[in-house]
């Protein structure tokens, strides 16, 4: 047997708006090629304070967003108008400046039950993919300093589960996440590294393993954007 070894792609800029245009070009890329196949574009959103001038400069690009369909990768369990809410990051930065219709946003349903809100979502996902293998098309990341992504924290039992959408008890929050297993099977991963000291930190933890959740993404779907 010949194991092929697998290579992510890295790009690198010297700062971040020269990471975010070049965000920007692979990104209309992919939503033409979906265009010209008849297809749309499901795009998985981050959370937390990295993304916040990539949707700020998306909202202002030259995209046809009526092909794409936005879905969260994790979100806390608060009301969608708290400043904690994944949800209204990316609404107040992206999604209300955009020309889109309300269909085309998948986002997650929170209750006060936090199974229900799993249930729900995981629904509206698999409804979306007509009960087929769910397989979205860009899943951005961000990173946390432990090497967390979505919200999927170092040493959990759930890195090694297989599930569609799961509660996460932490002591700040309640919190839903997509599994690891759902975030590779994305055609296309990108991590998102928007800082000097986000690269460092990355490097560094490369080698420690799979108990960090980071180092599960499958490298031959990752796309790293990292200042150098």
């Amino acid at each position: 047997i010949v194991k092929i070894k697998q290579f992510m792609r890295i790009i690198k800029k010297k700062n971040q708006n020269s990471l975010i245009n070049e965000f920007i070009r692979i990104f209309k890329k992919e939503v033409f090629k979906k265009k010209k196949a008849n297809k749309r574009l499901s795009f998985v959103l981050t959370g937390g304070t990295s993304p916040r001038k990539l949707y700020s400069r998306l909202a202002k690009s030259k995209i046809d967003w009526s092909e794409v369909d936005f879905f969260w990768g994790d979100e806390r369990l608060v009301s969608k108008k708290s400043v904690n809410s994944n949800y209204k990051l990316a609404y107040d930065l992206l999604l209300s400046k955009i020309n889109i219709d309300k269909a085309n946003i998948f986002s997650i349903d929170i209750s006060k039950n936090i199974n229900n809100t799993c249930l729900k979502y995981q629904e509206k996902i698999k409804k979306y993919f007509d009960n087929n293998k769910v397989n979205f098309d860009i899943f951005l990341l961000g990173m946390g300093r432990d090497g967390h992504i979505a919200s999927l924290f170092p040493n959990s039992k759930l890195l090694k589960s297989k599930f569609l959408v799961n509660p996460i008890f932490r002591d700040d929050f309640k919190r839903i996440s997509l599994s690891i297993d759902t975030i590779n099977n994305s055609t296309k991963i990108f991590l998102w590294l928007n800082k000097k000291s986000k690269t460092k930190i990355y490097e560094k933890l490369k080698n420690k393993g799979k108990k960090i959740p980071v180092n599960n993404l499958k490298k031959d779907k990752l796309f790293c954007f990292s200042i150098n």
